[in-house]
């Protein structure tokens, strides 16, 4: 086929039609060039990547149509050069445009010359700037072959090179003869770079024009598969109208728009005074962001994050909606762009590096863009529209605000006037209202919607999902729904859902209704995040897959991610059972999805006794009558749902969040002033909305409430009552606000009793956290004392000014009620409270930071902790805060009692104890049974479940008194669960008792008693037991034994093999905790030297097979819990990810174990702040029985002690390292670290210094000559870092550091392998 006449579409700039845009326009631009712009010479500079793409074809056109033009014309034929450099930044130099210039002169160039720039930005700017200084100026031509370059760098004329100290600083404005935009080049771009222009285009149409901006939102599907998935049913997809196709013609639409936007501006301030500074939005704090991260992050994935910040500055300054940044966010994140540097995207790229605020501010402070000592950032006011016509002046602190990951809550002013405020929409009745009008028929305008993570998280995956299409009014405060009547699509990738539990619960019913697909084996696939990946969802699974549903669990059972085999008949219908005792978003589920039941309707019946969170049943339930279907409630929970359709009704009106406006009425209450809520009332559809009269009110509040809306004064300051009993089962999620208003309560008699018990919220335990036990963990850093039980919280209430706020901040675990409670009780904390993770509130309040201070009248300050930790700071689950040592030393031959959930072997794994090391068995349940002549069963049945826990108690210390050594005593799971059994515990580990935790994964027991029918199953979700016990279990332990199978079914005798492991594993670990077998390397001088391979994978897990290939040749291995993260796929916090490392490394190999957490100023990776998590995970290695320890000698002194107070047989190596090379082996210096290394009583002691020059090795050898002379000496390892440091390495006799080449990295500079100094040790002698 010839190729066709193009379309060309023109753009107009400086008053020519200059830019020309089209498919397939290559002999087009040649004949227009050659035409119109007569040279004798032509050069086209392009990259080595781009000559093997085009610059054939290039040549070949050219000379054929320059022969044609010349022909007709009668005039010479032009020659053409052609000119390729390196591609990448580092091309744009002076001495590359010297080079070009070079090769110019070389050519006989003249000013008769015209010059194609064929590229992206690099090529454009550089040759652009090569054109404008060549010969005092030479015409150029652009041909951007990036869509970051056709929308922006290859418009305007500016053209530059980088220098050493700056990114553009030497150029000059040079306008282009042509710029030619063919977006059929873009098809050969990576899905990254397509991407990365995109930004651009979205940027253009953000501070332009609205229209554009809806395209772009409603089309990032078609706009990406036009060039991701170009189709090509004739050569030349595009070139004319009649084969373009409605994707290529919309991607033309949008790239052209931002072409119309940015040549209008040029042609207004080609110079840059004033509006062409618009085009900077988002590239203020893009750049900055980029002057730290390039080259790993490319230009317009910083300008997208840029975006954001700066929108969120135009927030909150008031200039701009949420309902905007929502919407800008929505679309940057549609076309795989970041919003935010935590993105997963964007840790993919930069690692752990941390661009802390200073560093970003010190860049901004150098931008060219600044007025002096004014920040010049675009200020949005709207979607399609700016404040000013040019950027705006934004003071420092404004910016640093924004920026911070944390913020500083003071205490809140006395005396304010009465203040009104309007939450935000309902959460929980935004993401019902999306999906009834997403399956209803017809158009819904929904009004009042949450503009949030949690609704973008939605709205993102019922766009995927083809439900409806969307689009906005009355700009952005009307959702337009176009509903599909319940027909969907399979969606081209995962439907990623973050955290929204909501969201996943609901879109796992949806996702059962979408039909096959056309393409054989396509599947719905449900994912999130690390949290929402251990949020249980199996009730809501079981009941779909009873019903005849096929959905798979892909990684941990009962949890996300989710795969959905699509079936013709989608949802069957007829009688579903459901276990909602765990969460009524289950409920509301099925009950959304019911009436599209293909076969007959759904009876839907509720099991596992009292339903949770009734009100929320009952507002889906509402909802669905607005929209045309009743749900008919039968007796004994049981709802019949009629087939049908939704029909939309025209508008819907979303309440405001009864939950987020318990914040604002417990600011008025704990502070003494008045707060009106006016669109919260009595007749909210949520059971939150009885919040202050059910709880604020009995505290002594005075509240008026009526229909719609809600006023409450609060007492004086330090005068709330607690709360004997409030049973909060109709609104769980503002259980945290009442905890944080009962930690200040008084009694209302002096001497009365001081303490609030809540009750009813069971199910807070598995939502963004475990929210009872941060809540517990949370306030415990202040001085509040709190305890928990099974079904709620107790606690005791303060003097305020006895409340301390914590150092480290206020931890939030990524969950928007924890800040938002703890940030009302920063109201009155003296002192300022640090609370980390502050963007977390954009789950449900994405302005509440801004709300507190210019509506609440609270004051905030930002505050920048530096790099966030990830290794200690997991997800809490433990009942208390940091564990207070217990005591002293577990003695040898001190009784071992097992303790553990039900199914994890703790009978199994005591006997095998009690035979390896010769010792007695008894089992509580045994003994008291024995005792009491009756079974357990008939015990409870009697007596009751109380008097059974405390007679358990009771069998436990008799135990104890009469067994207190060599004997091993196995308890019931659940005794933890009684505080009196829970003391004698401790006490006897402060006598020098063992109480050891035997740990499985939680999916291994479920697997084990799901089989063993023989075991009566637990009244509740397995898993909520453990969230309840697991803090217990670890406050009521010295040691812990994790046990890890690569194919554990969970019953032995299906896996002996398995199990011999396991066992041959504990037998190990149980002669470390008694110490009848330490280890000793230390032999006389000139024995044969020892080696500790130092791992530093991240994960272990992947290389257990070649672990015999990387120990070979060495003594010891080292665990180096600072370099080891934990995997997506992996469900369980960072220690349960540390406890699974060493229990593996114990089980495949024998070797004993080094247990090593390094800080960054010691040459580690583990933060110098975070001296508790370092503290914690060293009390935890012993816990797990290492064979070796690493203490830094420069911790603080009492929190070495407290570890070595809990050293039992653990053997202790002290550790100094010189990073920097400051101090000399022959100095005093060096002396004063091996006395203070040899003052805490360690086994070994480790010093490293760093050399830098050969003879620092003598000097090290004589050092450790000196130290090693006496018999009674310590074991020492001595050696130098650095490459001029390796002797040293071979010099050292004991445990000397090595590497293996099968390492990602070195644990340190100069490291070799055992092999490599063997063979040094050989060469010299030795």
């Amino acid at each position: 086929m010839s190729h066709p006449n193009p379309h060309i579409d023109k753009v107009s700039i400086l008053g020519s039609e200059t830019i020309a845009l089209g498919f397939h326009i290559f002999d087009y631009l040649l004949r227009d060039t050659l035409t119109h712009f007569k040279a004798s010479t032509y050069v086209v500079v392009t990259d080595v990547n781009l000559q093997k793409l085009y610059l054939d074809r290039f040549q070949t056109a050219f000379h054929k149509i320059s022969e044609e033009v010349s022909s007709a014309s009668g005039s010479a034929l032009p020659r053409l050069l052609t000119y390729v450099i390196p591609p990448g930044e580092e091309s744009k130099s002076r001495a590359v445009k010297a080079e070009i210039e070079d090769y110019f002169l070389a050519q006989g160039c003249t000013r008769d010359t015209l010059v194609f720039a064929m590229g992206g930005g690099v090529i454009g700017d550089l040759v652009g700037f090569v054109a404008a200084t060549f010969m005092r100026g030479v015409p150029f031509v652009q041909i951007p072959t990036t869509l970051l370059a056709m929308v922006d760098s290859s418009i305007g004329g500016k053209t530059a090179i980088d220098t050493p100290q700056a990114k553009n600083p030497i150029g000059a404005f040079w306008q282009p003869k042509r710029i030619f935009i063919d977006l059929s080049m873009l098809e050969t771009l990576p899905e990254r770079e397509f991407v990365n222009g995109m930004a651009e285009v979205i940027k253009t149409a953000a501070i332009w024009n609205q229209d554009d901006f809806v395209l772009l939102e409603n089309g990032a599907e078609a706009i990406r598969d036009a060039v991701l998935k170009p189709v090509r049913n004739v050569e030349f997809q595009g070139a004319t109208l009649d084969s373009r196709t409605p994707a290529q013609q919309l991607l033309l639409q949008v790239v052209m728009a931002s072409v119309a936007v940015k040549s209008y501006v040029v042609t207004h301030d080609e110079r840059e005074t004033g509006m062409r500074g618009l085009l900077n939005f988002g590239h203020s704090i893009g750049h900055a962001i980029e002057g730290l991260v390039t080259p790993k992050l490319l230009h317009g994935e910083c300008v997208a994050i840029g975006m954001i910040k700066e929108a969120e500055i135009a927030r909150h300054c008031g200039f701009l909606s949420q309902v905007a940044v929502g919407r800008l966010t929505r679309c940057i994140q549609a076309y795989g762009l970041p919003v935010t540097m935590e993105d997963k995207f964007v840790k993919n790229y930069i690692g752990n590096q941390y661009c802390s605020v200073d560093q970003l501010m010190q860049v901004l402070r150098v931008d060219k863009k600044n007025m002096g000592s004014q920040k010049r950032i675009v200020m949005l006011s709207g979607i399609g529209q700016t404040l000013e016509q040019k950027p705006s002046n934004i003071s420092d602190d404004i910016i640093r605000k924004v920026l911070a990951a944390a913020t500083v809550v003071h205490p809140r002013p006395i005396n304010l006037p009465p203040v009104t405020l309007s939450p935000p929409g309902s959460k929980s009745i935004s993401n019902r209202a999306l999906v009834l009008a997403a399956l209803g028929q017809g158009t819904c305008r929904l009004t009042g919607l949450l503009h949030s993570d949690d609704t973008q998280v939605m709205l993102t995956a019922l766009t995927k999902l083809g439900a409806a299409t969307f689009e906005w009014e009355n700009n952005g405060d009307t959702l337009v729904v176009h509903g599909n009547g319940g027909k969907m699509q399979i969606p081209d990738s995962e439907l990623y859902l973050g955290n929204a539990g909501t969201a996943a619960r609901f879109l796992t019913t949806v996702s059962v209704l979408v039909p096959p697909s056309s393409i054989p084996g396509q599947k719905t696939i449900l994912t999130g995040n690390a949290r929402m990946k251990q949020r249980p969802i199996a009730p809501l699974v079981e009941a779909l897959t009873a019903n005849g549903s096929e959905l798979k669990y892909m990684e941990s059972k009962g949890c996300l991610p989710l795969e959905v085999t699509p079936f013709s008949h989608g949802l069957a219908g007829g009688e579903i059972q459901l276990a909602a005792s765990i969460s009524s978003q289950y409920v509301s589920s099925i009950l959304l999805c019911a009436p599209y039941a293909t076969k007959e309707p759904v009876t839907l019946v509720l099991t596992g006794g009292q339903v949770i969170s009734q009100p929320y049943i009952d507002m889906t339930i509402a909802m669905m009558k607005s929209f045309g279907v009743e749900v008919e409630a039968l007796p004994n929970n049981t709802y019949r749902i009629p087939q049908g359709s939704y029909v939309n009704p025209a508008e819907y009106l979303v309440e405001a969040d009864a939950s987020s406006a318990t914040y604002p009425l417990a600011i008025a209450a704990i502070t003494g002033t008045t707060c009106t809520v006016p669109n919260i009332g009595s007749a909210s559809l949520q059971g939150d909305a009885g919040f202050a009269v059910n709880v604020l009110r009995p505290m002594g509040c005075t509240v008026v409430q009526t229909a719609t809306s809600t006023t409450v004064t609060g007492p004086a300051i330090g005068t709330l009552r607690p709360l004997p009993h409030i049973d909060m089962t109709t609104m769980t999620d503002a259980f945290l606000t009442a905890s944080v208003l009962a930690a200040v309560s008084q009694p209302s008699t002096p001497g009365g009793e001081n303490v609030t018990k809540i009750s009813g919220i069971a199910n807070q335990r598995v939502k963004e956290c475990n929210r009872i036990a941060a809540m517990m963990h949370e306030l415990g850093k202040f001085g509040v004392t709190t305890s928990e039980f099974d079904d709620g919280i107790i606690v005791h209430g303060h003097d305020i000014a006895s409340l301390t706020p914590p150092k480290d901040g206020v931890k939030c675990y990524d969950d928007h009620r924890v800040a938002m409670s703890f940030s009302v009780l920063a109201n009155v904390v003296p002192g300022g409270t640090i609370i980390r993770e502050k963007k977390c509130v954009e789950k449900t309040w994405p302005m509440w930071w801004d709300d507190l201070e210019s509506k609440l009248g609270g004051r905030a300050t930002d505050v920048d902790l530096g790099a966030p930790s990830e290794h200690h700071d997991y997800e809490v689950k433990s009942s208390s805060s940091r564990r207070p040592s217990l005591g002293c030393c577990a003695k040898s031959n001190a009784t071992i009692v097992v303790i553990g959930m039900r199914g994890a072997g703790k009978t199994s794994m005591g006997r095998f104890a009690a035979k390896t090391l010769g010792r007695p068995f008894e089992d509580v349940d045994q003994y008291f049974e024995k005792t009491l002549g009756t079974t357990i069963p008939d015990f409870i049945k009697e007596h009751g479940w109380p008097a059974f826990r405390e007679q358990e108690a009771k069998m436990l210390v008799e135990l104890l008194e009469k067994y207190p050594t060599s004997h091993v005593i196995s308890c019931g799971g659940g005794i933890v669960e009684t505080a009196s059994s829970r003391d004698a515990f401790k006490k006897y580990i402060a006598r020098g008792g063992i109480v050891l935790h035997l740990v499985r994964s939680i999916d291994e027991i479920e697997a084990y008693l799901n089989k063993d029918t023989t075991r009566p199953m637990y009244g509740e979700s397995m898993r909520d037991v453990w969230a309840r016990r697991e803090g217990w279990y670890r406050e009521c332990c010295n040691f812990e034994f994790v046990v890890a199978g690569q194919h554990l079914k969970g019953i032995e005798a299906e896996d002996a093999k398995e199990w011999a492991l396991v066992e041959s594993n504990f037998a190990r670990y149980l002669r470390v905790v008694t110490g009848t077998k330490k280890s000793s390397l230390k032999g006389p001088a000139g024995s044969k030297p020892t080696f500790f391979l130092s791992l530093t994978f991240p994960d272990i897990t992947p290389v257990l097979p070649q672990l015999p290939e990387l120990v070979a040749g060495s003594d010891v291995i080292e665990l180096r819990v600072d370099l080891l993260k934990v995997p997506e796929s992996f469900s369980g916090s960072f220690r349960d990810h540390v406890a699974q490392q060493v229990s593996l490394l114990r089980r495949h190999s024998d070797l004993p174990i080094l247990y090593t957490v390094r800080s960054i100023s010691q040459g580690g990776q583990w933060p110098d702040k975070d001296i508790n998590g370092m503290v914690s995970l060293l009390k935890d290695g012993l816990e797990w029985g290492v064979e070796y320890l690493d203490i830094e000698i420069g911790l603080p002194r009492a929190d070495i002690d407290e570890v070595l107070s809990r050293r039992g047989q653990t053997l202790i190596v002290a550790s100094f390292h010189d990073c920097k090379g400051s101090i000399r082996w022959n100095s005093d210096a060096m002396e004063a670290q091996y006395k203070l290394a040899q003052s805490i009583s360690p086994d070994v002691v480790k010093l490293i210094g760093t050399a830098k020059t050969f003879k620092d090795n003598f000097e090290c050898a004589e050092f450790t000559a000196r130290h090693s002379a006496k018999d009674e000496d310590l074991p020492l390892i001595a050696l130098n870092m650095g490459a001029q440091g390796q002797l040293s390495r071979v010099l050292n006799n004991f445990l000397t550091p090595v590497t293996h080449e099968l390492m990602p990295v070195k644990a340190a500079p100069g490291q070799l392998t055992a092999n490599e100094i063997l063979i040094a040790r050989q060469t010299i002698g030795l």
